[in-house]
């Protein structure tokens, strides 16, 4: 028994900010152990050190900077142009009862169409350059932000907006003051899932809509000269930006929040 418990206390025993990188470094070992005993000759099972030198020849080659900043170039303007929209309808559908009987049912009915059966008319509208993968990342920014927006009006407590007509708050200021700190956490779960979205219609859009410059179409050319080297370097390349946009995020979070509970305190 205490020889089952041993790997848990050393687990237990590491600083916190170590223990996510455990099961990573357990899946490169026993991936580096698999070619180094020639456990398979298939060549889909490159080894760890060929991954390495391809990455760094994309490196040095400045081929990974060209592709990496192609892609977030159409993800940024995607997420701009999308969840600045997303915003402004969902506080439309918010706000207004008026709005909601109007756009919503519409509106719901378009959310239920998969954002890839978008690419056929994306694609004969905008052709197979930039405008039509912008516009199909702006489509991905946009149904979160619209939904999380509007979920987080409407479920503002009415005890504030009544505390906020004793006061004779103006309009700007009960916006200001009390609906945007007590719907910041949904807005920015829309804005967070926004982001995410984003990233993964980027590369979709680059993988299916296949000119121009991307990691997407990294991925591509890794497929078709049957470099698995690539391949992988380009996941993880995926894998990494995602992370790094996860952890940007998570520390503007805590920001908003904190500054929300300051502004709801005063009141």
């Amino acid at each position: 028994m205490s020889s089952l418990n041993m790997p848990l206390n050393i687990f237990q025993r590491l600083p916190r900010r170590l223990r996510g990188w455990v099961l990573p470094a357990l899946i490169l070992a026993a991936w580096w152990a698999a070619v180094e005993s020639g456990w398979s000759s298939s060549p889909l099972l490159v080894s760890p050190l060929a991954v390495w030198q391809r990455g760094m020849g994309q490196v040095a080659s400045g081929e990974l900077w060209v592709a990496l900043s192609a892609s977030l170039w159409r993800m940024a303007w995607g997420f701009v142009i999308g969840s600045g929209i997303g915003l402004a309808v969902g506080a439309l559908l918010g706000w207004s009862r008026w709005a909601e009987r109007l756009v919503g049912p519409t509106f719901h009915t378009l959310k239920q169409i998969s954002l890839f059966a978008w690419i056929p008319m994306l694609s004969m509208w905008f052709g197979l350059g930039d405008a039509a993968k912008i516009a199909f990342v702006a489509m991905a920014a946009f149904f979160p932000v619209v939904l999380n927006s509007f979920e987080g009006l409407r479920s503002v407590p009415r005890e504030y907006l009544e505390v906020a007509r004793v006061y004779e708050f103006s309009v700007w200021q009960t916006l200001a003051r009390v609906i945007a700190p007590a719907a910041a956490p949904s807005l920015f779960t829309g804005i967070q899932l926004s982001l995410i979205y984003t990233w993964l219609a980027t590369l979709g859009a680059e993988y299916l809509l296949a000119s121009g410059k991307g990691i997407g179409n990294t991925l591509i050319d890794g497929r078709e000269h049957f470099w698995m080297d690539l391949v992988l370097f380009g996941v993880v390349v995926v894998g990494l930006v995602g992370f790094a946009l996860n952890w940007v995020l998570g520390a503007i979070e805590k920001r908003l929040l904190a500054w929300r509970d300051r502004t709801l305190a005063q009141y």
